[in-house]
């Protein structure tokens, strides 16, 4: 069953975790409509980004490659253990100036928030994939000048050109659409929980307009990641944590708790924004670029692998996004305050423990290019290993945290901490299921690193399984329904759909590709 993550607000995200988790981590199922012999992928040649002065030798270097840590894994385990850091700081902000009604509000605005999937599609999945496959015959030089045959360059004008006119368009869709969704649920929310003083209409419409912006610039990040720029979009992910820390901190301090969320997502489109005008000089002739009779013909060459990934990602946002709309409905917004905290701590635990295996997509393409299956299973069975055991080792550390944050009462401004997220046992089962994502989020990647989808069907269990328990066990009124319910359901779920049957289609599928 998929991470219920959050989208990349609250401690920021990368495009890759942060909306596409319960679609990677999404259940697999064999096609008996595609050809089981091994698909191939054109190796990709990384742009070069020179180490900087001061780089890690001798016995540093060779601690952090025997942990597999690279530039680009470096930089997102610092976003997310600054993320983390400053998880801490926001937990003790929303203690100190939002209500629990107020927290409630809070977090169902990111889940509400990822409604933006329906208009994503998968696309950014896509992107990243077609822009590696027609960078790798080219060179492209620091100032953004592009040497190589014409019909590669204007494959790769055309993949870029297709993304910004859907894009653009689906972020005005989204907006308009966002904004009435929203201000209509919360207002009824706000009427059934008598929380008329909770003032969320301005603070919802900054959320919409930060994320439209944000939705924009997401693509054009896979697209420089597929041209090989893998470190400095990953560097510029630790920029973004930075400068959304700041700003959401900000909106805290100035007594505006629940424009925090806007903020942070705003800090994240500035910084990104900014990386992106760095690379004007080579985004803006290809966007001009004549594709003439070399375009790619998405309907024959993309479609057939987007439509796949597009209801993956349409299921896991019905099996993640739910819970705490749902369960603030049923249960009010305190109890979905503490559940949509504990899946933020999930979710930050999950995105940093898979850095090791979401940097490594490239290579397996290549790999799997030259058929280098032996070295691919080696590689991936390292990475495997680092990403559960960092899982493991930081979903025990917090749970230890919160456990002795609860037995010694620990108050701040006169409220228990350990009373913003859920209770130890239905913390450790979210926990659970976070350490199973981990791991099927990594056979995701491997089988669609054979630009394949196989995990269609799967995404699809996981829904049907999802919502009558949002929508059955998330309203009971028992003291295991609700929240523990939930939490009970998705542990369960994922050992069953996600870690059994998504493994068995794991070990099926690369058994028949690797044989042929």
């Amino acid at each position: 069953m998929p991470i219920p993550n959050t989208p990349k607000t609250t401690e920021p995200q990368d495009s890759e975790s942060a909306l596409t988790a319960a679609g990677e981590a999404a259940f697999v199922q064999p096609d008996a409509t595609l050809p089981p012999s091994p698909p191939e992928a054109t190796p990709l040649h990384p742009h070069p980004d020179p180490e900087p002065a001061g780089a890690p030798t001798g016995l540093l270097r060779r601690l952090l490659h025997f942990i597999g840590v690279d530039r680009a894994i470096a930089f997102t385990v610092l976003a997310r253990g600054w993320s983390s850091l400053a998880g801490i700081g926001t937990l003790a902000l929303i203690a100190r100036f939002l209500s629990p009604a107020d927290q409630g509000f809070y977090y169902a605005f990111y889940s509400l928030v990822q409604m933006q999937i329906i208009f994503e599609l998968g696309f950014s999945v896509v992107i990243l994939q077609a822009a590696s496959h027609e960078a790798a015959h080219l060179t492209i030089a620091p100032d953004g000048t592009i040497t190589g045959p014409e019909q590669s360059h204007a494959r790769l004008a055309s993949v870029l050109q297709k993304a910004f006119r859907w894009y653009t368009i689906a972020a005005i869709l989204m907006a308009l659409t966002l904004m009435p969704v929203g201000i209509a649920f919360f207002r009824h929310i706000a009427n059934k929980s008598n929380a008329g003083d909770v003032h969320f209409v301005l603070p919802w419409l900054l959320v919409v307009f930060a994320s439209s912006c944000t939705f924009q610039i997401d693509p054009i990040f896979s697209f420089l990641e597929g041209c090989g720029y893998i470190p400095e979009v990953y560097r510029t992910r630790l920029r973004q944590s930075l400068l959304s820390t700041v700003l959401g901190w900000s909106a805290f301090l100035l007594h505006h708790g629940l424009y925090a969320p806007g903020f942070f997502i705003l800090g994240q489109a500035i910084a990104g924004g900014w990386f992106i005008f760095t690379k004007r000089h080579l985004l803006l002739p290809l966007l001009r670029y004549s594709t003439r009779n070399f375009r790619i013909d998405w309907g024959k060459e993309i479609w057939p692998f987007q439509w796949r990934i597009a209801v993956s990602w349409l299921a896991g946002y019905l099996t993640s996004s739910l819970f705490v709309p749902v369960l603030m409905n049923s249960r009010g917004p305190v109890e979905a305050g503490r559940l949509g905290m504990s899946l933020t701590v999930c979710a930050t635990l999950s995105t940093m423990a898979v850095s090791w295996m979401n940097t490594k997509a490239s290579p397996f393409g290549q790999m799997i290019a030259r058929k280098e299956y032996r070295k691919l299973d080696g590689v991936f069975t390292r990475a495997l290993v680092q990403s559960t055991g960092a899982a493991v080792l930081a979903c025990v550390a917090v749970w230890v945290v919160v456990q002795w944050l609860l037995v010694h009462q620990v108050k701040m401004h006169g409220v228990l901490l350990a009373n913003r997220l859920l209770s130890p046992i239905p913390l450790a089962m979210l926990f659970f299921g976070t350490v199973g994502n981990v791991v099927v989020t990594a056979e995701a990647l491997y089988i669609r690193a054979h630009k394949q989808e196989k995990f269609m069907v799967n995404s699809i269990l996981g829904a049907l399984y999802s919502i009558p328990v949002a929508l059955v066990i998330g309203t009971m009124q028992s003291p295991h329904g609700g929240a523990w319910g939930i939490a009970a359901s998705y542990a369960l779920g994922t050992a069953v759909i996600g870690l059994g049957y998504g493994t068995y289609t794991f070990l099926k599928w690369r058994r028949i590709w690797h044989e042929a």
